[in-house]
């Protein structure tokens, strides 16, 4: 008994350890900078939409950085699944006002992991000392350029086999929505973009601030803690996406009304969500470009008479789990969990443990 018990007794700070192991490094000021300066890149052909507008969204209206929307070249960013946004600088604009670099580089999951351009500046960019930030698929990015050699990381749930053949001396990680391994930083699927830019706001101005930042987009918890493991399509969820592709009688388009500081945040993770069913594609719409509350230009698309996006809420997360309850009541909730699986989401009240079910990873 008295072995057990000093067992149970050794065991415990480091069960402490691994509770705390991925909290973000405090912001350390370089080159006399005020604040830090925070740079998050897309590629214009394709850019996934939540992982680059959510932390821009959420860093801009924070006010603890100089944060800049960038592309790898001139001309809009055509996010993927849906919307359509202007940056504010390419990668060469942005390395001649900032020839030091970065503090803090931040990368979504991008169409093409292998850009010559993009690898190029995330190496130097990382050279220069930056933190690197990989959201979700981003990370595929980061490995391509080199950064994940034996460092540990992870993903989205999705691409477990491709990264694991693609970079066998990185040490991959489950259950985490977020791994820090020195100055590289990963993240999970999608929805991980709002914890980790909360994180980097703890990193830079504290928790208080985080805190009251969390508060206003309605997330209590933006810790590391994630069950990865209970994410995957099976069987079940190809073939809800077959049928729903192929009920092409059945489909529709939504408009997002873009208004003069409209909540960003809340209609990626709402159009994000919408543009998963292959039931429905989402247009935001506008007479003219839209600047968003974070200061993002958004490019819509002339109204169509399409009817208006459902689900939104009066914070970021009651919007995401609005749009999964109305998409559940509109077209079946095997296709609400065909868009959670891919947004890589569970609500808090469905959070319980639940036992490994077959997946594609897993069968």
């Amino acid at each position: 008994m008295r072995i057990a018990l000093l067992f149970l007794i050794l065991l415990l700070p480091l069960h402490a350890a691994r509770a705390d192991d991925e909290a973000l490094a405090p912001y350390q000021p370089r080159f006399s900078r005020e604040r830090p300066v925070i740079a998050v890149v897309a590629q214009n052909h394709m850019t996934e939409l939540a992982d680059y507008v959510v932390p821009l969204g959420v860093l801009r209206r924070s006010a603890v950085a100089e944060v800049f929307a960038l592309a790898t070249g001139p001309g809009a960013v055509e996010l993927m699944p849906a919307l359509r946004l202007q940056p504010q600088a390419t990668m060469e604009a942005f390395t001649r006002r900032y020839p030091q670099g970065a503090d803090y580089l931040i990368v979504p999951a991008v169409h093409d992991s292998q850009d010559p351009a993009l690898l190029d500046f995330v190496r130097a960019q990382a050279a220069q000392g930056a933190t690197v930030i990989g959201v979700c698929d981003g990370v595929l990015v980061l490995g391509n350029a080199g950064l994940l050699h034996g460092r540990r990381a992870t993903g989205h749930w999705y691409s477990r086999r491709q990264r694991l053949a693609d970079y066998p001396d990185t040490h991959w990680q489950e259950n985490r929505r977020y791994v820090v391994d020195g100055k590289v930083i990963t993240t999970a699927g999608v929805t991980a973009a709002l914890p980790v830019s909360l994180a980097l706001i703890q990193a830079i101005a504290g928790q208080p601030r985080a805190a009251a930042l969390a508060g206003e987009f309605g997330l209590q918890d933006w810790s590391a803690r994630h069950d990865s493991q209970r994410f995957g399509l099976g069987a079940s969820g190809y073939l809800t996406a077959a049928g729903n592709t192929l009920a092409r009688w059945n489909h529709e388009v939504f408009s997002a009304p873009l208004e003069p500081g409209f909540d960003e945040v809340s209609v990626a993770l709402a159009a994000d969500a919408w543009a998963r069913t292959f039931r429905s594609d989402v247009q935001g719409s506008a007479a003219h470009p839209v600047t968003s509350a974070a200061g993002l230009l958004f490019l819509p698309e002339p109204a169509g008479g399409h009817p208006v996006l459902p689900g939104l809420g009066a914070t970021a997360m009651q919007t995401l789990d609005g749009s999964l309850d109305t998409i559940a009541r509109r077209y079946g909730e095997a296709t609400r969990q065909l868009v959670a699986a891919q947004l890589e989401y569970a609500a808090p009240e469905r959070s319980t443990p639940l036992a490994r079910r077959n997946t594609m990873d897993n069968p």
